[in-house]
């Protein structure tokens, strides 16, 4: 299956290292809905499109992104993932899917535009674990968005099946944190509006 390498490892890279302002720390629950546009893969090319929900509690302090890092480039991602799993910042759910927690949540404020990383323990199949499947070894869903603060109104990127994992670059030797999307493409966040408002 071809495999598409996104951005998201230099991203996930700055928001773990980026300090988060505490206008962005200071908050109550919000809500985002919006739509998923899911791509085909292989031979089935057809584009499915479902209802998604995402709630938010609170934000992975510093301290905690510096630990998750440092486990990640020790230990692996197995070992990175039972470290997040032991919090719960929020929910997020498709079409009629039970909401799932989400572990991680980082962000950053540029310009009145709020981009929100967050990374949780993905949906596993019954199939996938029964068949021994490769899709197991891409147990995290990972999630950015980009969401204008005055209007609570944006768009964003979704994998639903990704590897993460501390990998040197070939060209530039530089050790950095580097994602891979089980599926060809990352389905897209569209119409995303935000419910809750910042305290």
């Amino acid at each position: 299956m071809t495999r598409f390498y996104t951005i998201f490892g230099f991203l996930f890279w700055a928001l773990l290292t980026l300090s988060v302002s505490s206008q962005v720390n200071a908050q109550t629950r919000e809500t985002y809905t919006g739509t998923v546009l899911s791509y085909g893969t292989g031979f089935n090319t057809r584009t499915v499109t479902r209802q998604f929900t995402l709630t938010i509690d609170g934000t992975t302090s510093e301290q905690e992104a510096q630990e998750y890092l440092s486990i990640l480039q020790s230990g692996g991602q197995d070992d990175a993932l039972k470290a997040i799993k032991k919090q719960e910042l929020g929910r997020f759910s498709v079409g009629a899917n039970v909401g799932i927690p989400v572990n991680v949540v980082r962000e950053t404020v540029t310009n009145g535009q709020r981009r929100i990383f967050i990374v949780f323990e993905r949906w596993m199949q019954f199939a996938e674990l029964r068949g021994g499947y490769r899709s197991i070894d891409y147990p995290f869903g990972v999630i950015e968005m980009t969401i204008d603060e005055a209007t609570g109104k944006g768009e964003g990127t979704y994998i639903a099946a990704a590897q993460i994992r501390w990998k040197q670059d070939k060209k530039t030797k530089e050790y950095q944190v580097e994602i891979e999307n089980f599926a060809t493409f990352p389905a897209r966040l569209l119409s995303v509006s935000r419910r809750g408002k910042k305290s």
